[in-house]
């Protein structure tokens, strides 16, 4: 048996209610582990690392809690120090939901509450950049978006003083389809982006026959956003030469429009992230996730909002949400929507399964509810006021669930067409994704691979499996990176010139 001694680091703690921590390294028998106030924590059994440690007595039948969340029940008494895993935890017969009253942590006094630098727009949303988009309503007019827009690459600062650039918004669908859930959710989609913040102007560009025509995507937007809109359709304008040379002409009537907005000092609570996690890997529920949790719930709490979504990847924790959901209405919203995708994975064949695999119980996982909230861990633990479908703007704050596929890119462009100003990206294999016009911050779940791609990662989150920083230290950090980023300090991302293909429109429906 080892009498080694362990300082407090070793442990990682998620949450100041958890009964269980986190062992950064592994833990040898008769370890001794310093815990505040002097006390210490004896090693019961060897302990891999990555696994569970009891850190108070758990009675048989108790919720053991991370994430300061059920993730299963003790199957029988679990002293201090002991392994906590598959050999005395399972779901029982009813996993105790976690007390929540629904009501959003109180917000701080106008006195006290962040701010930062944005750009307010006619009717009152905040941007964080000022960019002009150029939006193609059908494929068929993708090419000519991109041709308008590459003439202004490069040297936009240069050729558009007061402007970030310019952006092309193209997809592959627009016609071939009828009128139904598919078109209505294109269409929800464009208009999000046509309406959003971050663009100070925008240029609609159709072919002119498809089905979604221009004119109905313009109809569908409010007054103070149909103002800063421009349209064009490349039969009308003569054939492709004219309609690029017409569009080049039309964007540099807008710059000027657009140069003249200027930064100005406005509340966190006009801060609306969009949450995602891609390229997971082992550390992701113990560092990135719950760090971007703590920083979410410091944003609720100055009156910001942040947009959970990627809903197959809730699937299993779905009830410790509706828990603490604002309202029975918002709860049974969420329920609704994952009937939806049981049906919607079945008619493909496919099921929402979630359970550990091997390798998952070999890294420490030991329920379906540690896995899943390893991704919910994003959302921190603020009331969930609002549940909303995919690309549906968001008038809710506090914390938001928009459903979403787990896709990255598609989810992520629901949540601008939302209108999330800012994307706040976990990853633990290097994901580099861009998203224009939404800065992307990409926050590592690791040290190693934030050193091998530290051109890309903007955040380090894996000091905390390093010992380094707690998991409050680095929510307190990135909310203050949320900040410095929305008022105008570009992302790595944005350095590099990455964004310009990731608008990605969930499709649904017949291709006909």
């Amino acid at each position: 048996m080892s009498t080694d001694q362990q300082p407090a680091h070793a442990l990682i703690v998620l949450h100041e209610r958890d009964n269980v921590a986190v062992a950064r390294v592994a833990l040898a028998e008769g370890a001794a582990i310093a815990r505040p106030g002097g006390a210490q924590l004896q090693v019961r059994a060897a302990i891999g690392a990555g696994h569970k440690i009891a850190l108070r007595p758990i009675a048989a039948g108790e919720a053991v809690l991370k994430y300061g969340q059920p993730i299963g029940v003790a199957m029988a008494p679990i002293e201090p120090g002991e392994h906590v895993h598959v050999h005395n935890v399972g779901m029982g017969q009813a996993l105790p939901a976690q007390p929540a009253d629904g009501r959003p942590p109180a917000a701080l006094p106008a006195h006290e509450a962040a701010t930062f630098e944005g750009y307010v727009r006619p009717g009152g949303r905040v941007g964080t950049r000022n960019y002009i988009g150029v939006i193609s309503s059908v494929n068929c007019s993708a090419t000519v978006c991109k041709a308008i827009a590459q003439a202004f690459s490069g040297a936009a600062p240069a050729t558009l003083p007061g402007i970030d650039g310019v952006v092309a918004i193209t997809h592959g669908s627009g016609c071939g389809m009828s009128e139904g859930e598919g078109l209505a959710l294109l269409r929800r989609t464009l208009n999000g982006y046509a309406a959003h913040p971050n663009f100070a102007a925008v240029l609609l560009v159709g072919l002119g026959c498809e089905v979604n025509q221009v004119d109905r995507l313009v109809e569908a937007l409010e007054v103070a956003a149909r103002e800063r809109v421009r349209t064009l359709t490349i039969q009308e304008a003569g054939g492709t030469r004219e309609a690029i040379e017409h569009g080049q002409a039309l964007v540099r009537e807008l710059a000027v429009q657009a140069a003249s907005a200027q930064r100005s000092t406005v509340p966190a609570s006009q801060l609306v992230v969009g949450l995602q996690c891609g390229g997971s890997d082992g550390y992701s529920g113990i560092s990135a996730n719950p760090a971007l949790g703590a920083a979410v719930d410091l944003l609720v709490r100055h009156g910001g909002t942040a947009i959970l979504s990627e809903t197959p990847e809730i699937y299993g924790a779905e009830h410790l949400l509706t828990a603490r959901a604002a309202s029975p209405e918002v709860a049974q919203r969420l329920l609704a929507r994952l009937r939806w995708w049981e049906d919607y994975a079945a008619r493909h064949g496919a099921e929402l399964n979630n359970n550990p695999s091997p390798g998952n119980k070999a890294g420490g996982i030991t329920t379906i509810l540690e896995k899943s909230l390893g991704a919910v861990a994003k959302g921190g633990g603020s009331a969930l006021t609002d549940v909303v479908e995919y690309a549906q703007p968001v008038r809710s704050r506090g914390l938001v669930f928009m459903d979403t596929p787990g896709y990255d890119p598609v989810s992520a462009t629901g949540q601008v067409a939302g209108g999330a100003n800012l994307i706040c990206f976990t990853t633990g294999r290097g994901s580099t994704y861009g998203c224009k016009p939404v800065p992307s911050l990409k926050l590592a779940t690791n040290s190693a691979m934030y050193r091998r791609m530290s051109l890309d990662m903007d955040f380090n989150a894996g000091e905390i499996v390093d010992g380094t920083m707690s998991v409050a230290e680095a929510g307190e950090r990135i909310f203050r990176l949320m900040l410095a980023t929305a008022s105008g300090r570009p992302t790595l991302s944005e350095q590099h010139g990455l964004g310009d293909n990731e608008f990605v429109p969930w499709q649904l429906g017949a291709v006909m």
